[in-house]
C-alpha cells in the first residue's frame, strides 16, 4: 500500500510524499496506473514526480525494467508514458520510488470563511504571494459538517468554507510563513484561524479532510464524485457556478478539493432509489465539467 512505504522508512526519518486520501488501502502499482495525487501534491508533485523506475509486465508476458535508482535516465521518458496509463499497457510488479527527508517542522492552519468565494480568493492570494504550502485543501459547509461528525477534528461548524493550509521546512521559515498566511487570510475576510501546536493536532486537522469522502456517506445514500481542474484564479467563479447548478437541479453538493492546484472533487448527493435523481445527478455532473472547461480547465 501507499502508506506502507512511509511506514517502512519512518524510523530513518524519511517518507513517501504522494498521499491519496485512500493511502491506507491503495496500492503503489495502482497509484502509478492512475498517476495519483494527494493533499501534499501541491509542493511535492504527483506520483509521476516521485517514481524513479519500475518492473513492468506486458500483455505478451515480456518483462521490462524501466528507469532505476538514478533521478534521471537517458533516452525517452517511458516512465512518463506508463504513469497514468490506467493498466492499458501492462502491469507494474515492482517500483523504485523517491523518498524524502521529513521536514524539520510542519504546521497546519485551519482557516474558516463566511463566504466560499472568499476562501477561493484566499487560495489565489497565497499562491500569488509566492508561498507554496505543503498542502492546501478546501471543504464547504456540507463537507465540514460530515467530516466533523465522523472524525471530531474540531472543525468550526459556523463557517461556509474551511481551508487547511500546511507549511513545512525549517522552523524559522515556517513561523514567518504562518504569519504571512494569517495576514492574507484576514485580508480575505477570514472569520476563524486555528494553528496546530503539535504533530498530533496537525494530523487531526488532516484526518477530517482525508475522511471526507466516506463521511459524506452519512449525509446521503449515494453520491457522484466529479473530478476537474481549473486555473486557481477561477476558483470563486466555479464555486458560484456549482452553487447555482445545485439550486437548478435541487440536489445538494459537498465540495472537497485540492485548492492549491485547482483540482475539484464536487460530491453530488442523490438517492438512487428515486429514479429521476440518478439522471439529475449525471446531468449536474456534466454541467460542472463543462463549467471547468469553459473557465480554461481540464477534465481529470
Amino acid at each position: 500500500t501507499n502508506l506502507a512505504i512511509s511506514q517502512a522508512v519512518a524510523h530513518e526519518g524519511f517518507y513517501y510524499a504522494p498521499d491519496p486520501s485512500s493511502q491506507i488501502a491503495c496500492s503503489i502499482g495502482g497509484n502509478i496506473a492512475e498517476n495519483s495525487g494527494g493533499v501534499h501534491s501541491l509542493k511535492y508533485g504527483m506520483t509521476t514526480n516521485n517514481v524513479l523506475g519500475c518492473e513492468f509486465v506486458l500483455i505478451t508476458g515480456e518483462i521490462l525494467r524501466i528507469g532505476g535508482k538514478a533521478p534521471e535516465t537517458d533516452g525517452y521518458d517511458v516512465m512518463g508514458i506508463i504513469t497514468g496509463s490506467e493498466g492499458l499497457l501492462g502491469v507494474v510488479t515492482e517500483v523504485t520510488v523517491r523518498i524524502l527527508k521529513k521536514p524539520e517542522t510542519a504546521r497546519a492552519l485551519m482557516v474558516g470563511f463566511a463566504e466560499i468565494e472568499a476562501a477561493g480568493q484566499c487560495v489565489a492570494d497565497i499562491i500569488g504571494a509566492g508561498i507554496i504550502p505543503g498542502g492546501m485543501e478546501m471543504m464547504d459547509k456540507n463537507a465540514i459538517h460530515a467530516a466533523e461528525a465522523f472524525v471530531h477534528a474540531g472543525y468550526p461548524l459556523d463557517v461556509e468554507a474551511l481551508l487547511i493550509i500546511e507549511l513545512d521546512g525549517p522552523k524559522v521559515e515556517v513561523d514567518e510563513l504562518i504569519a504571512r498566511v494569517e495576514k492574507i487570510a484576514l485580508g480575505c475576510g477570514s472569520t476563524s484561524c486555528q494553528i496546530s501546536n503539535s504533530e498530533q493536532e496537525r494530523l487531526l486537522f488532516w484526518a477530517g479532510r482525508k475522511a471526507a469522502f466516506p463521511a459524506v456517506g452519512r449525509m446521503s445514500p449515494d453520491y457522484l464524485c466529479m473530478d476537474g481542474t481549473i486555473p486557481r484564479g477561477k476558483l470563486p467563479a466555479v464555486l458560484a457556478r456549482i452553487r447555482d447548478l445545485s439550486e437548478k437541479y435541487r440536489l445538494r453538493v459537498a465540495n472537497v478539493f485540492h485548492a492549491g492546484d485547482g483540482n475539484l472533487h464536487p460530491l453530488i448527493l442523490y438517492d438512487a432509489n428515486i429514479p429521476e435523481e440518478m439522471d439529475k445527478a449525471e446531468a449536474f455532473g456534466a454541467d460542472i465539467l463543462r463549467a471547468c472547461v469553459e473557465m480554461g480547465g481540464v477534465l481529470t
